[in-house]
């Protein structure tokens, strides 16, 4: 089965997709979180054949919930709905931050120590799609499917 990463933000929602077999994630985009994200997301589960959703749950350092968490929430029930699959929750910590981390600097970034000088308006654009299949992998290795 074939499994859609969800990196839930208030600005951008970062999108993985698992290969046929549900072992492995791959950045796949990311979406603006607009009108149109719920339409866009439903085109890639029918697309790519999706047939579950995993979505970030995201956590602070002392393991609360962050405030994005109830906006997760109602977007995970409308999910649910709307296409009609079953979406799970897998906990994240930092996942932007690794998946930063993972990514070669960029320009305004010294190569050497990887120290930024300056962070760029547009930083990598598909680090949210990044941190999804972090989300994502972590649920397929946990043998979850």
């Amino acid at each position: 089965m074939r499994y859609l990463g969800v990196d839930y933000g208030s600005k951008r929602v970062g999108v993985a997709v698992s290969d046929e077999a549900g072992e492995f994630a791959l950045p796949l985009s990311v979406l603006p979180n607009d009108k149109k994200l719920l339409s866009k997301i439903k085109e890639i589960v029918v697309e790519k054949k999706i047939g579950a959703i995993v979505m970030g749950e995201s956590k602070n350092f002392k393991g609360e919930a962050n405030v994005i968490m109830e906006a997760i929430h109602r977007f995970k029930s409308t999910l649910a709905r709307e296409t009609g699959l079953p979406v799970f929750l897998e906990p994240e910590f930092m996942t932007s931050a690794e998946a930063d981390r993972m990514n070669p600097p960029a320009s305004g970034q010294n190569r050497k120590s990887g120290v930024r000088l300056r962070r760029p308006e547009a930083k990598n654009v598909m680090l949210d799609a990044s941190a999804a299949a972090l989300i994502l992998q972590s649920y397929l290795n946990r043998g979850s499917n």
